[in-house]
């Protein structure tokens, strides 16, 4: 079988393609801490890959008095500091995979629930094209799982979902991408994804180069979206 190359490669940032949870957990803590609230260890879980109005709104119920978009603001400023300060360590593979893909003239898209100047202080810190556009979360209506963000990447690249490949590390994030008709490929970092709807897991994307994805994308796209528990039930 001829690999086909995906129309476009989309990519989730916070866990996908910088190690940036460890720093919204901490501004997070730090926050509730000063209203003398908390959240139980499975609600912090739940918040890996969730939109920040999400996370406020949660933040809210929790005894935080401020407003959701005053959370909002908080957070993303303390979690740029950081970044601005060097805090910002790359997930395996990734710059990696994205310097070959723009070689190999594939579009790129970045679909992050941060708000678009966050990610783009990321992008900045990369060479100039290696992404196409951002779609940030304070540009969309409906924050992930909603499949907005990713059907609006592909609109605005000119491209169908369905020819596009997108890599998740979040539940969240794999259900918006699944829902939008991407391939979705999830790369577990903080949370289970045995559960997650995608097309497949892969460790890392360390190793992974343009004609890696390409041969990804080919034999991924003609399957169903299924959880890693149901493909092992059909094996069984």
């Amino acid at each position: 079988m001829t690999a086909e190359t995906p129309a476009a490669v989309l990519w989730d940032m916070d866990g996908t393609l910088i190690d940036s949870e460890p720093l919204w957990v901490a501004a997070e803590h730090a926050l509730l801490a000063r209203f003398g609230a908390s959240l139980t260890p499975e609600e912090e879980l739940s918040l890996v890959g969730t939109g920040l109005w999400d996370c406020a709104e949660l933040m809210r119920s929790r005894g935080v008095e401020l407003s959701a978009d005053e959370i909002v603001a908080e957070l993303c400023a303390v979690v740029a500091a950081r970044m601005a300060a060097g805090e910002l360590e790359w997930r395996p593979g990734a710059r990696e995979l994205l310097a070959d893909l723009a070689n190999a003239g594939v579009p790129t898209a970045l679909v992050t629930m941060s708000i678009r100047s966050l990610a783009q202080q990321v992008v900045d810190l990369l060479p100039a094209g290696s992404f196409g556009l951002i779609v940030g979360g304070d540009e969309v209506s409906e924050e992930k799982p909603h499949p907005e963000a990713y059907l609006t990447a592909a609109r605005r690249l000119g491209v169908p979902i369905e020819e596009c490949l997108a890599f998740e590390d979040s539940v969240t994030g794999l259900r918006s991408a699944s829902a939008s008709g991407a391939v979705a490929v999830g790369i577990p970092n903080l949370v289970d994804l045995a559960d997650a709807p995608a097309h497949a897991l892969i460790p890392t994307l360390a190793g992974l180069d343009a004609g890696g994805v390409s041969a990804l994308f080919t034999r991924l796209r003609p399957t169903t979206v299924t959880t890693e528990t149901e493909r092992a039930a059909l094996h069984a």
